[in-house]
């Protein structure tokens, strides 16, 4: 059978967790367990409406790395493994991320996703926004199956993915630290979604309630470390890796850890404030238009500093994620997440 991108890729991710010989059992669970996501989100990703069966398609099919449907699977084998609430959980947490990635190309004003035009660059923000929408919905329709709890899962991340983007909208306030805040956002935003995926999988495969807590502390974190990860890549010299034009986010006007850090610096440098001034003036107000003066910029952020604190911040996140799992016991399944905390900031797309 000829595979879908984005199970292709997650078969890359689990070559990287799964290392050794004594973990392809384990291994050899998680990827039926992704098929068996994809073949859901296939079924659930029909519309009778024809242009809605199409946009709902459209990020499914350009890939994905299914880093939180995995999370779930791997969470579920402390429990009765993947079992069919299991595969219906991951699906739904999924679709709720791929509708997520549609507001927030829209909120971002972002021209690229997964290495294809975004979809509000393909047919305009209404139309990306009703179909974050119809996701949205269609994954609260299968939560539903699984009963109150499930329910009272979705609808809390759902609040909190909404109340993270307001966040960020907003901006810190008066007297806050920006940094803080920032971090504070990307636990919204990021975190609380891998949380439920790992949360899930211990829920629903009848898993001791004790790992419960232990799984959504590391999915917070790793979370956070996940998503510093993206602001390092974000000034990647490589887009053929990340899919991006280096500095995507920064050119939308999106604030990111090392240009929060530099702002920190720029009081007590002069050197550093220069920089800030070129990227505010030519990167964060070119409306994404690439100039000379704007990729000049980027360049010397992603040489600064700042950028490999951010890093070391990352891999700091990682380490107290996997810190958060001494409750559960010792065995192929607690070294898995372990391996997959370190597989997350490894990556280089």
């Amino acid at each position: 059978m000829r595979r879908s991108p984005s199970v292709t890729s997650q078969l890359g991710l689990s070559e990287r967790i799964f290392a050794t010989a004594a973990d392809r059992g384990l291994a050899a669970n998680i990827d039926a367990g992704i098929e068996d996501v994809e073949s859901s989100l296939i079924t659930e990703l029909v519309y009778a409406n024809e242009i809605a069966n199409v946009t709902t398609r459209y990020l499914f099919d350009a890939g994905g790395k299914r880093v939180r449907p995995m999370l779930a699977l791997l969470t579920s084998h402390l429990g009765d493994g993947a079992v069919p609430d299991v595969i219906t959980a991951a699906s739904a947490i999924e679709l709720t991320h791929l509708a997520s990635l549609y507001h927030d190309d829209v909120m971002d004003d972002s021209d690229k996703r997964r290495g294809v035009p975004s979809a509000q660059a393909v047919w305009g923000n209404s139309i990306a926004i009703l179909t974050g929408d119809l996701l949205f919905a269609r994954a609260s329709q299968l939560m539903a199956r699984l009963g109150e709890r499930a329910i009272r899962l979705q609808a809390a991340t759902f609040e909190r993915l909404v109340l993270g983007q307001f966040r960020e909208t907003v901006g810190p306030q008066p007297g806050q630290d920006p940094v803080q805040h920032y971090i504070g956002v990307l636990a919204d935003k990021t975190g609380s979604l891998i949380a439920a995926a790992a949360q899930a999988g211990i829920v629903f495969s009848n898993a001791p309630a004790e790992y419960e807590q232990p799984v959504v502390t590391f999915g917070e974190k790793i979370g956070v470390a996940f998503q510093l990860i993206d602001d390092v890549l974000d000034l990647s010299p490589q887009p053929e890796q990340t899919g991006k034009v280096p500095g995507t986010d920064l050119r939308a006007g999106v604030v990111t850890l090392p240009l929060l850090r530099l702002r920190e610096r720029a009081p007590s440098s002069e050197a550093d404030a220069a920089l800030l001034a070129r990227l505010e003036r030519d990167v964060m107000t070119s409306n994404g238009i690439a100039t000379e003066a704007a990729d000049s910029a980027i360049t010397a952020l992603r040489e600064h500093p700042v950028t490999a604190e951010t890093l070391a911040e990352a891999h700091s996140w990682a380490r107290d994620a996997v810190a958060a799992l001494s409750p559960l016991p010792a065995g192929p399944v607690k070294k898995a997440l372990t391996r997959f905390a370190e597989t997350i900031v490894e990556r280089s797309s």
